[in-house]
């Protein structure tokens, strides 16, 4: 018998004895007590035996010699910019939901299920845990042991090279695949909870982030239908991510542009009426001493008097990020800062971009499109000139169609970043269809004509700085001949 049914067992006759000599206590009060304590050890119990029936099922597996490195070196090197864990987890769950939604176009049953895309953040201030729960893709058990520990991608191979060279910058998770692991920058434990269409079960990948993880069937059931669950035990520093305030703050700055609703876990204290029999029981607890009144002034006192109240705790769900596209938005009601805050939330570069054009196309074909120019070149630019995938989003009516489509503009702009949204092109067609299709050349040629017409400003003001500081050190010049004269002038006198 488990250690928590012994306790119950124990301290429930302890309790109906001290009910017993309670002699204003209520019999639903009692009840309440059971209540509470039973649900307090059972809750206790079957926490463990779902961690236990996991173990008994679960498979265990190496993380493969790179993604152990890659991790020591987050964990490690990043940990100033931890805050960063939260944008990254973030931006995987939009990603994850952006393919539910390409995946409905192809099969409008895809979704049935769970109609629903959006990103919750909860919280457990008593586990000391934090969640992230997004309705996307989700991932089967081989995506699980593929993507999260034993197959090295491209990515976790250049991010460890560009960290070599460029030392810790936060801002390269994201750019490389691999910011799933800012997660172990602030728990000791990640679980991950994932369903996925194409799988029957749900499963659990779990790790403590050392030379192992462990992966099986998830023994609540399907608890999710479809999407991923993420489960961070945080470190002892790390209780702050328990703050709703804080999780708030940390949402907005880096994710209000994100194209789901994130919702996130608040807590309101409310008033409610105490009912009658709680009510009986306060008076109870009060001095029993009778003072005759006049009835006229007693029935007085009941009219003025009013029901008592009792403060609860409650717990809602509140979105975050409340801003509507930035592209169908007026130009005018748009600041610099916006435009920056959208670029970090689609490029996931945060250290801005070097220039921007957002424009409307109008006539026969209509489209709406944000450009970005990135302060930096892609990293390895050149040598993956020919695998390298266009940055450009393609919407049709406010739907992603394509987050990496080549046809848009051509390979030597690829390292542009952007959202092309047009109600002209069809919504359900295949991207070979689109390949082909008529509208799509003429945006594409609009496109290149805005980069283009963009690059040419830069240089013209790069020109005139280069005037400018041209001035200056003449200027410069002239005042250090001046200043070398008159050192001259004083050299002629002796001291």
């Amino acid at each position: 018998m488990r250690f928590s049914r012994l306790i119950a067992i124990l301290f429930f006759p302890l309790l109906a004895v001290i009910a017993e000599e309670q002699a204003g206590t209520s019999s639903k009060s009692i009840l309440a007590t059971f209540s509470l304590v039973h649900l307090i050890f059972t809750s206790v119990d079957s926490a463990a035996e779902l961690s236990a029936e996991y173990e008994e099922h679960a498979e265990k597996h190496e993380f493969q010699a790179e993604v152990s490195r890659l991790m020591d070196i987050i964990i490690n090197s990043l940990y100033t910019h931890k805050e960063v864990f939260l944008r990254e987890l973030i931006s995987n769950a939009a990603d994850a939901l952006e393919k539910a939604r390409y995946n409905s176009l192809q099969d409008p049953e895809y979704l049935k299920e769970k109609p629903e895309l959006g990103i919750k953040i909860d919280y457990d201030d008593n586990a000391n845990t934090l969640t992230i729960i997004d309705s996307g893709i989700g991932m089967t058990k081989a995506d699980l042991i593929n993507n999260l520990g034993t197959v090295a991608k491209s990515g976790t191979s250049n991010f460890l090279e560009a960290m070599a060279e460029g030392g810790s910058d936060a801002n390269l998770i994201g750019q490389f695949g691999v910011g799933f692991y800012s997660a172990f920058l602030v728990a000791d434990k990640v679980s991950v909870a994932s369903k996925n269409n194409d799988d029957p079960e749900q499963h659990i990948w779990e790790s403590s982030a050392d030379a192992s993880f462990s992966v099986g069937p998830d023994p609540r059931g399907d608890t999710l239908g479809r999407g991923t669950e993420i489960t961070l035990h945080l470190k002892e520093d790390a209780h702050e991510y328990l703050e709703e305030s804080r999780l708030k703050d940390l949402a907005t700055k880096y994710s209000q542009f994100v194209p789901y609703p994130i919702s996130l876990k608040t807590k309101k204290e409310v008033e409610s009426d105490i009912d009658e029999e709680e009510s009986d029981e306060e008076a109870d607890k009060e001095d029993t001493d009778v003072e005759v009144k006049d009835e006229y002034e007693v029935e007085d006192e009941d009219e003025e008097k009013e029901k008592p109240k009792k403060k609860e705790t409650v717990y809602d769900y509140e979105q975050v990020n409340t801003q509507k596209a930035l592209w169908l938005r007026d130009k005018d009601e748009i600041s610099d800062e916006d435009y920056e805050q959208f670029y970090m939330a689609i490029a996931k570069d945060h250290m801005g971009p070097l220039a921007y054009t957002h424009f409307s196309a109008e006539g026969a074909i209509e489209f709406k499109a944000i450009l970005f120019i990135p302060k930096k070149a892609p990293y390895n630019f050149m040598e993956n000139y020919w695998e390298k995938k266009s940055e450009i989003k393609l919407y049709v009516r406010r739907v992603l169609v394509a987050d990496k489509f080549d046809e848009l503009l051509p390979r030597y702009l690829n390292f542009i970043t952007g959202v092309v949204d047009s109600d002209d092109l069809p919504l359900n067609v295949s991207r070979e269809q689109l390949q082909q299709n008529k509208i799509l050349k003429v945006i594409s040629k609009k496109l290149v004509r805005k980069v283009l017409e963009m690059i040419k400003k830069l240089a013209l003001e790069d020109e005139k700085l280069k005037a400018e500081q041209a001035k200056v050190s003449d200027e410069e010049e002239e005042e250090d001949k001046s200043s070398k004269d008159k050192e001259t002038d004083w050299d002629k006198f002796y001291s």
